[in-house]
């Protein structure tokens, strides 16, 4: 993993790849800002109320809540509509890497239709954002402890994280029939991946180019884990 790490950050300046996450980081950021300004004034309106509402009982913990709420609010709106428009480019990206580490593969690789990356690259937002939402009374529980919210956070957008670079690879190669017998086959290899961009996404500046380092990385994790 730590190899197709670097692997991956070596390619960045390559054109294809290069080209890849400029085109995906001024649509990310379009709708990011975009969806980020009704976010915050309905998270700000939310959070005011409930802060109100716990003055009395605990104010402080009022504060922390959303404090980290927001912040968590924030990375998971980036993070879904980067992964979300990296689907869309994705499949660019992977088969640069093919071509210069895997050309066999390559030749042999169907491209995703548009279609097919538009659904996945949806599914993953809507993923990201619903099971996130989901545990959100979960998070808040685990304030309490420190330490719990973070792991937590990190385990379950790992996991997602994993899955959707995964099959942006697989897509490529598998037949989708297929697709649910590889994840069983890779769910540890997929997870320590997710682990490792969901990280990348956390790290200023290299949250930027973390779509497009985890795909590159998803590729050489597929096609190496083949090889084994």
């Amino acid at each position: 993993m730590i190899q197709a790490f670097f692997l991956s950050l070596g390619q960045l300046t390559d054109r294809p790849v290069l080209s890849v996450f400029l085109k995906s980081l001024a649509v990310t950021l379009l709708l990011f800002a975009a969806a980020g300004v009704g976010l915050w004034f309905a998270l700000d309106a939310m959070f005011d109320s409930l802060a109100a509402r716990w003055q009395d009982e605990s104010g402080i913990f009022a504060a922390v809540a959303t404090a980290m709420l927001l912040a968590g609010a924030w990375w998971l709106l980036f993070r879904a509509i980067a992964v979300a428009v990296i689907g869309l480019f994705g499949d660019e990206i992977v088969a640069a890497v093919e071509a210069r580490y895997y050309p066999a593969a390559h030749a042999a690789a169907r491209p995703v239709p548009f279609a097919r990356s538009l659904a996945m690259g949806l599914g993953s937002a809507a993923r990201a954002i619903g099971v996130n939402l989901l545990l959100l009374p979960v998070y808040l529980l685990l304030i309490v402890t420190g330490v719990g919210t973070p792991i937590l956070f990190f385990a379950v957008n790992g996991w997602l994280l994993g899955r959707d670079l995964g099959d942006m690879v697989a897509a490529r190669h598998l037949p989708a029939a297929g697709l649910s017998a590889w994840r069983k086959e890779t769910t540890a290899r997929r997870f320590v991946l997710g682990l490792i961009g969901t990280g990348l996404f956390v790290v200023p500046v290299l949250n930027l180019v973390a779509p497009v380092l985890g795909a590159a990385m998803a590729t050489h994790v597929f096609h190496r884990g083949r090889r084994a």
